[in-house]
């Protein structure tokens, strides 16, 4: 294939992409939202992260990320 053969290919692809997002806007535009999407969070939706440190117990048994566990020595 040619550099034009593959431009026009392209411009082929975006145009077809471009009338399935009209297509589907037009779509959406005909059906009223779905409950809970397109809505912005409110605050209930909100998690709050406390600033304390976690407790060391919770990673007594976990292995060091991409060293392995503890008590193995690597190959």
């Amino acid at each position: 294939m040619s550099l034009q053969d593959d431009l026009n290919a392209v411009r082929r692809n975006l145009d077809e992409l471009t009338r399935k997002v009209e297509q589907l806007e037009r779509k959406a535009a005909g059906q009223p939202p779905a409950a809970g999407r397109d809505t912005p969070p409110g605050p209930s939706g909100m998690v709050s992260i406390p600033d304390t440190p976690y407790d060391s117990a919770l990673w007594s048994d976990s292995d060091d990320e991409g060293l392995g566990a503890r008590d193995r020595r690597a190959p």
